[in-house]
């Protein structure tokens, strides 16, 4: 049997020496390999459930800022309501204070037909005021009221009906102050889960991994944040 000399001995060293070298860089960059994949396939989950909230984010401020279009519509409309509910009252206040005015020129000159005319054409909301008032004895007694119309019993029609659509349109415009804030609130929401997006995106930018985990705890606090944020906020389905 030939035997090997202390060269072919030395060179067979150095070759198992070059394999088990090539076999550890190979584990070594087979266990890189497997780390950056863990990294892109978490980068991936990330971005992917960060778009679909911020799609949802996106459909929640503009089925709010709908619901704000309508409330302000509906005060509007509340608001002409009274406008016109508030007419009437004036001008049915007018033809009192014309009676009146006959009436209290025919006091004045004791003119007892001209009373009694212009008592018959009071109308059915000032008659019940004027017979309080004069209940009081106003010619006599100087604590009465100045006249039936400073009474709370004197309402003219519409007077009531103005306030309650004053009030409603008051109710409506708060709702779409409220409905625009929400909207407002998921439009920072996307901006928020944007930021999510483009850390994610950026986390496979780098060559040093401990760099990508950076970036990568970075966007997953922030969409923690965000979804504390989205769960918290009211919805319209």
């Amino acid at each position: 049997m030939h035997e090997r000399g202390p060269d072919e001995r030395g060179r067979a060293e150095e070759r198992s020496a070059e394999e088990r070298s090539a076999g550890g860089r190979a584990a070594d960059e087979s266990a890189a390999d497997r780390r950056s994949a863990l990294v892109e396939h978490v980068a991936v989950a990330l971005l992917a459930i960060t778009a679909v909230l911020t799609a949802w984010s996106g459909f929640e401020a503009s089925k709010w800022g709908g619901e704000m279009s309508i409330s302000f519509s509906r005060a509007s409309t509340q608001r002409i309501e009274a406008a016109r509910e508030a007419t009437t009252a004036e001008a049915a206040r007018a033809v009192d204070l014309q009676v009146f005015g006959i009436w209290l020129e025919a006091t004045a000159e004791n003119n007892r037909a001209l009373q009694e005319f212009s008592r018959e054409r009071f109308t059915d909301h000032f008659a019940p005021a004027f017979d309080e008032w004069l209940a009081t004895r106003p010619l006599k007694n100087p604590d009465a009221p100045r006249s039936p119309f400073a009474l709370d019993s004197y309402v003219p029609p519409g007077e009531v009906e103005a306030q309650a659509a004053d009030a409603r349109a008051d109710e409506y415009f708060a709702d779409a102050l409220a409905d625009n804030r929400r909207g407002d609130n998921y439009t920072l929401l996307t901006v928020l889960f944007a930021l999510v997006l483009f850390f994610g995106a950026l986390s496979n930018r780098f060559s040093s991994e401990r760099r990508s985990w950076t970036i990568l705890a970075g966007a997953g606090v922030l969409l923690v944040v965000g979804v504390v944020f989205l769960i918290a906020f009211p919805k319209i389905i």
